[in-house]
């Protein structure tokens, strides 16, 4: 933790670690105004993210995830950056879920990541030094 407007958590990249991730962004938030829809909204967006991570990026293996958040513009944006060791994966390329139809018919993946980008404000991937680099800013 570098100063106030910016902090770290390490974690081991399990779903009974989510818990401990909701903790953090509530905690880095718990000073700011922030509305109960913005709040659920990164709510959604962390556990997706996170889940993903745990699930998957690491096969049968754990690993860990690094999660940094920072307020940026006088603490109006919020950015979550949650980098992994896990294997390349980027889900900004996966094609958008047809929405259209109904849940029996729909392809299983994608609704998870779709929500993700509705619901912030920019969103990016990098692959870096072997790592995976997802980096979403939420306007709070």
């Amino acid at each position: 933790m570098v100063s106030q407007n910016k902090k770290k958590i390490v974690i081991e990249a399990t779903l009974d670690n989510l818990g401990k991730v909701n903790d953090f962004v509530e905690d880095f938030l718990k000073e700011k105004e922030c509305s109960p829809k913005v709040r659920m909204q990164l709510e959604v967006v962390v556990e997706e993210i996170f889940t993903n991570i745990a699930n998957y990026a690491y096969g049968d293996d754990v690993g860990q995830v690094t999660i940094e958040g920072s307020l940026e513009d006088d603490a109006a944006k919020f950015r979550l950056k949650f980098m992994d060791h896990g294997v390349p994966y980027n889900p900004l390329k996966q094609p958008e879920p047809d929405i259209t139809t109904g849940a029996d018919e729909r392809t299983v993946g994608g609704l998870g990541i779709f929500l993700v980008k509705k619901s912030v404000d920019d969103i990016s991937y990098q692959h870096e030094d072997g790592q995976n680099i997802l980096t979403i800013v939420k306007v709070i």
